[in-house]
């Protein structure tokens, strides 16, 4: 039988999704947030389902390690963080390579995306991973899984995924 404590906890988190989840930038009438912001659909199960329960930066520390594991998939090595983006992405011998490389606009946007990826990691997966107490709100989350959506996609236009 359940406990006294984990029905309630059940009855809060139930609440909470009628709730709270209206009063979320795009929630309500209009649809979840994840629809509104057209996140990735690739993005883990677990994303949406810490943040429909109020753990954002969770939420936005798991979809940065499946965007760490995504590039990791694909540069084919066991490399991680900062020093895979740095390596994957380098424009002058890339693992990853993000449109042809032929022109110095193309070298430029390989970089530009390099520093993305790589800040990315470093900027706003590590703190989540490394260091207890980071709190997002749920506009930030969302503009986190924005982010990550918007690599993802980067990775996906350039048939690399």
């Amino acid at each position: 039988m359940a406990s006294d404590i984990s029905i309630f906890e059940r009855v809060v988190r139930s609440a909470y999704r009628h709730t709270e989840a209206s009063e979320l930038p795009g929630g309500g009438e209009e649809g979840h947030p994840f629809e509104v912001r057209n996140l990735h659909v690739d993005l883990p199960a677990d994303v949406r389902r810490l943040f429909d329960n109020g753990h954002y930066s969770q939420a936005t520390f798991e979809a940065l390690k499946f965007l760490d594991e995504e590039v990791q998939r694909i540069a084919n090595t066991s490399d991680y963080g900062k020093s895979l983006m740095m390596t994957a992405f380098n424009e002058k011998n890339p693992s990853i390579a993000l449109n042809a490389l032929s022109t110095v606009t193309e070298q430029n946007e390989q970089e530009g995306f390099k520093f993305l990826f790589a800040g990315t990691v470093v900027g706003i997966r590590n703190p989540r991973g490394h260091k207890s107490g980071v709190v997002d709100d749920p506009e930030s989350c969302l503009d986190y899984l924005g982010l990550a959506s918007l690599l993802l996609r980067r990775l996906d236009s350039a048939g690399v995924r």
